[in-house]
């Protein structure tokens, strides 16, 4: 899970929006330490309408309250 994590803060940390399909494919991991990361990351590297698109699909179904924490966050600057 700590390498997964990893990754998906380095792709985060990118800019690189040809990682989006890597960083969306964990957003439904069974591990809330990696789902959290994935949503993280996807709102560095997706436009607005593409991250408010995949916060309402996948957080009513988030039972993780740290992964709801950081699908309601502000993407960073």
């Amino acid at each position: 899970d700590r390498f997964i994590r990893n990754a998906l803060v380095a792709a985060g940390n990118s800019g690189d929006v040809s990682l989006l399909p890597a960083v969306t494919a964990h957003l439904a991991d069974p591990s809330p330490l990696v789902r959290a990361m994935s949503a993280w990351a996807l709102r560095q590297l997706a436009d607005d309408a593409t991250a408010e698109a995949m916060r309402r699909q996948h957080l009513p179904h988030e039972t993780d309250a740290d992964v709801r924490a950081e699908w309601t966050r502000e993407a960073a600057p």
